[in-house]
């Protein structure tokens, strides 16, 4: 993600510091053996320092999706990072990723502080011991963040909170809107081969997503289609419905020429490609069309995937202090709204739809989707158990396995 893609900051305070606002507890990690690359160059320190940067710490590493800080590089008006360095005198520095795995691996690697983890990789992170649980008295306004988040099963394990949800949305359907002149109202655009309304084949026209966690969509279709497989839950897919999911997507690669993992190269497929429907995030939407594409998007019957992303701290966070501040900071309504004008995202802080961002204003959480939480089934690590007493779910192993073979057909 960029331009849109966004993550918060933090104001916390830790241990008897009082600060105007605080951010979350940390998880151990590895320790690092190198210092972490900083995508983002950090401004010069307050003349006074504040007791953040006195107490010796002075900075938070973070691994994010790109574009999810910003201190305003790309757009002045969106900078949620130089505020909390002043008033903490925690230096931000950020390590983009672009994928789960790669999140999974730098802070298995060490020396980084936070992570925004999506539901694909925090169930990974806890239970492979890479992240700690949180301390939520160093987080004064938990409380404030939506009551479906606050204890959401992909950052929540046996009743103990791994993490800050940050912002959520679904994987929209986006759709070239001179050959849909209508919304479609299925995804079967995308998984089965068929005439568009423009009389040509969506052969070769549609793109999947790139991620073992995409199998999930196809799941979720085969819900609506095929109920006697008696699919609940995209995530818990026993051998037989799991293998039906792979079958649906073995049958899709036949029309789907191309697979996208960057929303960069999306951006600029569906502009000079020919594609004109796929999976999709927000940020691309309102990216082309910012530059005037014909393009829109919806969530169809079927209901979508979707995202809520989770700053988490590493277990061995080696600037924890800092880590805190900026996890309280990260759910400030004004920060949550920025970030939701930004990337075309829903806040996980209901007060941020209230004005208390001119960006967003009050029409924005409206317009990203806030109303369609109930429609999203967000991602989270398959595991074995099927939270039904048994565990004969397949595990992301396999998932990651068998969509490695699809791919490379």
């Amino acid at each position: 993600m960029n331009k849109f893609v966004f993550k918060v900051l933090a104001v916390l305070v830790f241990a008897s510091l009082v600060l105007s606002a605080c951010g979350p507890a940390a998880t151990e990690a590895p320790a690092a053996t190198e210092a972490p690359a900083a995508a983002t160059e950090a401004p010069a320190a307050a003349t006074e320092a504040p007791a953040a940067a006195m107490s010796g710490e002075g900075e938070v590493a973070i691994v994010a999706w790109p574009g999810y800080i910003e201190r305003g590089a790309n757009d002045a008006a969106y900078d949620w990072v130089t505020a909390f360095e002043a008033e903490t005198g925690c230096m931000v520095t950020v390590k983009d990723a672009a994928t789960s795995d790669e999140m999974v691996s730098l802070i298995n690697a060490g020396g980084y502080d936070l992570v925004t983890a999506s539901g694909d990789a925090s169930l990974r992170l806890v239970y492979g011991g890479s992240v700690q649980e949180l301390d939520l008295s160093k987080i004064p306004s938990y409380n404030t963040v939506d009551e479906r988040l606050q204890n959401a099963a992909w950052h929540t394990v046996d009743g103990k909170h791994y993490g800050v949800s940050y912002q959520w949305g679904p994987n929209v359907l986006m759709y070239n809107t001179e050959v849909f002149p209508e919304a479609p109202t299925s995804w079967n655009v995308v998984f089965e081969e068929q005439t568009l309304p423009d009389g040509q084949s969506n052969t070769g026209r549609v793109q999947a997503y790139s991620g073992p966690i995409y199998i999930a969509d196809a799941a979720l279709y085969l819900m609506a289609t095929k109920p006697e497989l008696g699919i609940t839950d995209p995530y818990e897919l026993n051998e037989e419905q799991f293998a039906a999911a792979v079958e649906l997507l073995t049958a899709q690669r036949a029309i789907a020429s191309k697979y996208w993992g960057d929303y960069l190269l999306q951006v600029e497929d569906f502009k000079t490609e020919g594609f004109v429907a796929s999976s999709s995030w927000p940020l691309q939407v309102n990216l082309l069309q910012a530059d005037g594409a014909p393009i829109a998007s919806v969530v169809p019957a079927e209901g979508a995937t979707g995202w809520a992303d989770t700053t988490m701290m590493a277990a061995n966070a080696p600037h924890p202090t800092c880590a805190y501040l900026w996890l309280e900071h990260s759910i400030d309504p004004k920060v949550q709204g920025d970030v939701a004008s930004w990337f075309g995202s829903a806040p996980s802080v209901p007060a941020a739809c209230d004005g208390a961002s001119e960006l967003l204003g009050t029409e924005g959480c409206a317009a990203n989707g806030f109303d369609t939480f109930d429609q999203i089934y967000f991602w989270k690590t398959p595991i074995a158990d099927c939270g039904n007493g048994e565990s004969n779910c397949v595990t992301y192993d396999r998932w990651t396995e068998e969509f490695t073979k699809i791919v490379g057909q």
